[in-house]
């Protein structure tokens, strides 16, 4: 474990659909609410909700929710350039870059999340908790964009699962 990279981790993931169609998977609240949150809810800098279908907007911050999990997410959203680039600060303050380009068929999507701290709480939480999330969240990406198939537990009972 001397090599690990405790710092950042990248993630790769191809979706037969267009750009456009994952470019938006990520930058609406309508769409991102489709295979990564209950609920999503978009500010621009003066204060205002952004609407559920307008993309979002350098400067915008968030709060995001999940099914079956009763924290808020918050943070800012740092980049956009309304074709393939998102970055978002997550868990804290860690910028978290997703990279889109087409290729044949499908568009592949690049996640990486940098900057973690590397006290032993961050390593576990975010580095090696993130990386299980993004991973499952990802493949839900892929199967609603691709089937229609959202993987996610919304069932309160049956919490603890890898689909939380």
């Amino acid at each position: 474990m001397n090599n690990f990279n405790w710092e950042s981790f990248s993630l790769k993931i191809a979706v037969k659909t267009e750009l456009s169609v994952i470019y938006k998977a990520w930058t609406q609240a309508d769409e991102i609410e489709k295979w990564f949150l209950s609920r999503a809810v978009y500010h621009k800098e003066n204060k205002e909700e952004r609407a559920r279908n307008s993309s979002i907007q350098a400067g915008d911050s968030y709060e995001w929710y999940w099914f079956l999990y009763d924290g808020m997410g918050e943070g800012r959203i740092t980049e956009v350039n309304g074709k393939d680039h998102v970055q978002f600060t997550f868990a804290g303050e860690c910028p978290v870059d997703v990279r889109l380009k087409q290729q044949g068929e499908y568009v592949i999507v690049e996640l990486s999340q940098s900057e973690i701290p590397t006290d032993d709480k961050s390593k576990r939480d975010i580095r090696l908790g993130c990386d299980k999330g993004w991973t499952f969240f990802m493949f839900n990406l892929k199967s609603i964009y691709e089937g229609g198939i959202d993987l996610r537990n919304k069932d309160a009972s049956l919490k603890g699962m890898l689909n939380n």
